[in-house]
């Protein structure tokens, strides 16, 4: 018997195809933007919406998903027309956001806050059927967004101003990136974990750019390279018995560090 005669590991493979392939679709606009640690400001905004369930017994991933969107939309506004600079934006969401699920887990009693590390830190093998449902449907119309807007938004991440004077509505579309990266990340949250899974959105891409000429062709990179960590972490967190989460996030990591010795030697040679 191999790991793919049990269904909890079939289930496991779809999910981290799926966190795989859409982070570092979305990432690569954050790393544009220079906006790498907007993931983790939304994993503390989807954290409170876990807590949320919890405490009303709804399903977490959909409750998830209602708080970390409006969130999203409230960065955006807040950093659009609030006095303070970005990064100061992300720390109060940062607080907020942790403090918000902490306190609604307690509020939902202990068998929740026994339950708060599987979101926190990913249980990828306890994915259900229903969860992988919900995965789908989100990350298909995360891609179906990109496929309308994607243009908008690689405008928009390059040179916001250039964009404005090309009739680009620059807010709309930055609202746009910033709610599917929480989407993204609240997709993420039972594959790689909402501390975890801004990991997964950036380091991919990360890596590309050290092989990479192009926006297109770090995109393209980072997403090959995002689908191979989270399957081969998934598949060496079996063997291993250790968290998904962390052997993805090392992967890519130690992808990151073979890149960059790629990099340099291209770079020597030229």
């Amino acid at each position: 018997m191999t790991w793919l005669d049990f269904d909890f590991m079939r289930r496991a493979l779809m999910a981290a195809m799926i966190i795989g392939l859409l982070a570092p679709a979305i990432g690569v606009f954050l790393v544009q933007r220079r906006l790498a640690l907007l993931g983790d400001g939304m994993g503390h905004v989807a954290l409170t919406g876990v807590g949320l369930a919890f405490l009303t017994g709804s399903a977490p991933v959909p409750t998830a998903l209602a708080v970390a969107v409006p969130g999203a939309i409230g960065i955006e506004v807040l950093r659009a027309r609030s006095r303070s600079a970005g990064d100061v934006v992300l720390a109060l969401v940062f607080y907020g956001g942790i403090a918000g699920g902490v306190l609604l887990t307690y509020m939902a009693g202990n068998r929740a806050a026994s339950s708060l590390n599987q979101y926190l830190f990913g249980a990828i093998t306890t994915v259900s059927a229903t969860d992988l449902v919900w995965l789908a449907i989100a990350a298909l119309a995360v891609f179906a967004l990109l496929a309308v807007f994607g243009r908008e938004m690689f405008a928009v991440a390059f040179d916001p101003e250039v964009a404005k004077t090309q009739g680009i509505r620059t807010e709309l579309i930055s609202t746009l990136t910033t709610v599917l990266a929480a989407v993204t990340v609240v997709i993420g949250m039972r594959t790689v974990g909402l501390l975890l899974v801004s990991a997964i959105m950036i380091v991919p891409i990360a890596a590309a750019q050290q092989v990479s000429s192009s926006f297109r062709s770090t995109a393209v990179t980072g997403v090959i390279i995002g689908v191979a960590c989270a399957v081969g972490g998934v598949i060496a967190s079996y063997y291993v018995d250790a968290p998904s989460g962390a052997t993805i996030v090392l992967l890519t990591l130690a992808c990151f560090l073979v890149t960059l010795a790629i990099g340099a030697l291209i770079r020597r040679s030229t």
